[in-house]
């Protein structure tokens, strides 16, 4: 079964760059200065940040469906991202380089199926996940941090 990850759209996030520290903190944003690689995955540019890029810590909701697992979370995006288009059952290196918690969302938006893997191990995940036609889509996050990484769809 192929799949298709998605990258978020470039979206308003450049607005953050051009903030001052008290609209940052109105907009429950951070800039931060990548120190160390990797630390910092870009979800526009699905790749991790370059030490000294310039990156917005910002509170993105990647479930917005009206369900009990509607959810935000803390999302890293790159100054001057560029969205990414990965190959169909293309796995970007961000991913395949971390353990991931994988979401499998029906057509409610509820999850029908769920596990952590090797990112290594994500492409054959998300094969199985979409050989269930129950499942719609899939969420991908971080494991460690919880936070949401990419979007994944049946091709």
């Amino acid at each position: 079964m192929s799949f298709q990850i998605h990258a978020l759209p470039e979206g308003d996030y450049q607005k953050y760059f051009t903030m001052d520290a008290a609209e940052l903190h109105a907009n429950n944003a951070q800039i931060h200065e990548v120190t160390q690689k990797p630390s910092a995955p870009c979800r526009v540019r699905l790749v991790d940040a370059e030490i000294g890029e310039r990156v917005v810590l910002v509170n993105y909701e990647h479930q917005p469906a009206a369900s009990p697992y509607r959810s935000r979370h803390a999302i890293y995006v790159s100054e001057g991202a560029t969205q990414a288009t990965p190959e169909v059952d293309e796995v970007p290196d961000v991913l395949s380089v971390r353990m991931l918690s994988v979401r499998g969302f029906d057509g409610a938006h509820c999850i029908h199926e769920a596990d952590v893997v090797a990112g290594t191990d994500l492409a054959a995940r998300l094969d199985a996940l979409f050989a269930d036609d129950q499942i719609e889509y899939a969420h991908v996050h971080y494991a460690q941090r919880g936070c949401f990484a990419a979007k994944a769809t049946r091709v």
